[in-house]
């Protein structure tokens, strides 16, 4: 493969990255941005890969840049909404999700997100809103059913609790679509 043009630097770098060798996609990231500083995928994917070395501040800048780049994206702001809610800063979390949904409010594991953070914050009737447009979006998507089924628990709703897991157990063991 020939590693002079960014595409090929990308699409090692998201291999390793997904290898979970983050350490070794960061130079390929960086290397094909020296191509194509202008290219909000390759600062996106530098972010997820510094993200998963815990370089946080980076990871953000990253996103950022993304961001600047392509104001249409939404990805960025899912990335930064995550780093935000591992770091615990849930309102700066619940900021990018928002922003995300701006770009793109089909997107389902955006709802599921926004959702976690609320169930996180004790907010339930929040978070089944948005577990409920995840699922509206995209019916069998596994995770969004199980917090569903877990904040309709939470609300008292056991009916609703009972037919969302009833769902839930119809699905075989593989994730319909995962976060």
């Amino acid at each position: 493969m020939n590693m002079d043009n960014a595409a090929a630097l990308n699409v090692s770098g998201i291999a390793l990255t997904e290898a979970n060798l983050p350490n070794e996609a960061i130079p390929l990231f960086r290397r094909a941005l020296t191509l194509e500083p202008d290219n909000p995928l390759l600062w996106t994917n530098l972010g997820i890969a510094l993200q998963r070395t815990g370089d946080y501040e980076a990871a953000l800048d990253s996103f950022h840049q993304a961001a600047a780049l392509r104001d249409s994206l939404a990805d960025p702001w899912v990335s930064m909404g995550l780093i935000y809610y591992e770091l615990g800063h849930f309102s700066r979390a619940e900021n990018c999700y928002h922003a995300a949904l701006l770009r793109d409010n089909g997107d389902p594991r955006i709802w599921n997100n926004l959702g976690v953070l609320y169930f996180t914050d004790g907010a339930y009737e929040e978070a089944r809103f948005c577990f409920e447009a995840a699922v509206s979006i995209l019916p069998m998507y596994y995770d969004a059913l199980y917090n569903l089924v877990d904040t309709c628990l939470e609300l008292r709703d056991y009916r609703a609790a009972g037919d969302f897991g009833g769902v839930l157990s119809g699905l075989d063991d593989r994730r319909s679509f995962r976060t």
